[in-house]
């Protein structure tokens, strides 16, 4: 009965994007999120899509085009950097955002995410979230680094104003070798 980590998170997805959001996958890696995102936003919304590996481009790309949806700019790039491909019109418009954090299954796990980029990058995405949508995040930490990274995400969600923002994390508690987890930030 209970839902794993990423079925959890892609029903979080379903309950905060509508058809016509424009949304951001911040991490496309194997383009499964950028899928479904572009799936819910339909032919009118927008999803925008980073990684900066040129496997995760490439893969997202294909899955995409074997899908056809041609409502997604596959962006290789920082998620850091995201603020650069919005509009001033996305301000406060975004639908809803997900980050799958770590590395790229089946490739160089010395490429990770890093808490300095995905603290930026979800800063940005705060300011540019509706009001009651949802930023999630999925946590991938067993990896070298990865404790920095989920330690840094931690402790800045933990400080937002919960008069602005609901915070919650899913997990199990009662499995080994670091579990990931999610947490899901609401714009209030």
């Amino acid at each position: 009965m209970l839902k794993g980590i990423i079925p959890y998170a892609h029903q979080l997805l379903k309950t905060t994007v509508n058809e016509g959001d424009h949304v951001i996958d911040a991490t496309c890696g194997n383009g499964n999120d950028t899928l479904l995102l572009a799936s819910l936003v339909g032919e009118k919304g927008h999803v925008y899509a980073f990684d900066i590996q040129d496997q995760a481009i490439t893969t997202t790309t294909n899955l995409l085009k074997q899908h056809h949806y041609e409502n997604v700019s596959v962006i290789k790039d920082s998620h850091a950097n995201l603020k650069q491909y919005l509009k001033a019109h996305h301000i406060k418009q975004i639908g809803g955002a997900i980050f799958n954090l770590g590395y790229l299954p089946r490739s160089d796990k010395q490429v990770i995410t890093k808490s300095s980029s995905t603290l930026t990058a979800i800063k940005h995405i705060l300011d540019y979230l509706q009001k009651g949508r949802l930023l999630i995040l999925v946590v991938y930490h067993g990896h070298e680094g990865g404790d920095v990274e989920k330690d840094d995400i931690l402790a800045f969600t933990k400080q937002l104003d919960q008069k602005q923002y609901g915070v919650a994390t899913y997990q199990f508690i009662n499995q080994k070798n670091n579990p990931p987890f999610v947490i899901a930030i609401e714009k209030r």
